[in-house]
């Protein structure tokens, strides 16, 4: 199976690598060509724009960076567009709203081609590791062709129905999931300022109720002061803006999630943005102790 892959981000470079050892031919794009050399290395070719990739490719799959960079690819000169056509399909797993979604539909299928959207559930280690957590909405047939390169990504996948419900899924799993972090990060903090061992805390809440694999994995690098990116502080926050935006579509109120954003927004401005959303934990950590009266 011959597939196009647009964007070697963090993501997309693990989720392209996969494929490519399994067997998969796959023809890359990036908008920096140089990120392209890693996958060359392990037999992937590399087209110069986005329309030269899905004009040699039936399936192209695109892991971009936000809503800007997925309708850029698409409407932009030498996109999408300029050579889809009746029987090519556009896979678009990048992690936006579900209005460019819709978008991007409505442009792909004008043209005969078929389209899914299937953004995912997962950060670095997942994508490396081929356990990411797909949600896919839109063409069903697309979906059901294109299984085989989901199961060489993800360890699940979801067919959620209609254009627009793979982005409100995902949105919504990425707002609990900024909204956690938030509150770890704030336990961490306490704990350690009333006397605590915050590792201490981290074995109890893996005993209870609350244990997640996220306070598992990001817990003791939080407590070094270490956040490498698997991902990006202000991706995270890009997505809570979204989020937002679609409770306010749906007039649900998220007190929890706003006051969420404004920690990623404050982390942003304090230059963490690039670092890992756990980074967050360091907004906590910067909030100056109240002097202790004798």
């Amino acid at each position: 199976m011959e597939v196009g892959f647009l964007g070697l981000g963090i993501m997309g470079k693990a989720m392209s690598m996969n494929l490519l050892r399994q067997g998969f031919k796959v023809t890359v794009w990036n908008r920096t060509l140089s990120k392209c050399d890693e996958l060359v290395e392990h037999g992937a070719s590399v087209a110069e724009t986005p329309a030269a990739v899905v004009k040699k490719c039936k399936y192209t799959i695109a892991m971009l960076s936000d809503p800007s960079a997925a309708l850029s690819v698409v409407f932009g000169k030498d996109g999408i567009l300029e050579q889809i056509c009746a029987g090519k399909g556009y896979v678009d797993m990048s992690t936006v709203d579900a209005d460019t979604s819709s978008k991007i539909n409505e442009a792909i299928t004008a043209k005969g081609g078929y389209f899914l959207e299937a953004p995912v559930s997962g950060s670095k280690k997942p994508a490396e590791d081929g356990q990411l957590v797909i949600l896919a909405a839109g063409e069903k047939a697309l979906y059901e062709e294109v299984i085989p390169a989901f199961n060489v990504m993800g360890k699940k996948s979801f067919y959620l129905g209609q254009v627009g419900n793979g982005a409100k899924m995902k949105l919504v799993v990425n707002m609990i999931m900024g909204s956690m972090i938030n509150a770890f990060s704030e336990g961490l903090v306490l704990a350690g300022r009333s006397g605590l061992d915050p590792s201490v805390l981290l074995d109890v809440l893996d005993l209870g109720g609350i244990a997640n694999p996220m306070f598992r994995m990001k817990g003791p690098t939080m407590i070094q002061g270490s956040h490498s990116p698997a991902f990006p502080l202000k991706h995270q926050q890009k997505d809570m803006r979204l989020a937002l935006a679609l409770g306010d579509e749906t007039a649900t109120s998220m007190p929890v999630a706003a006051a969420a954003n404004e920690a990623f927004k404050k982390a942003r401005s304090m230059g963490l943005g690039d670092l890992d959303f756990s980074a967050v934990y360091e907004t906590v950590k910067a909030l100056e102790q109240p002097s202790q009266k004798s």
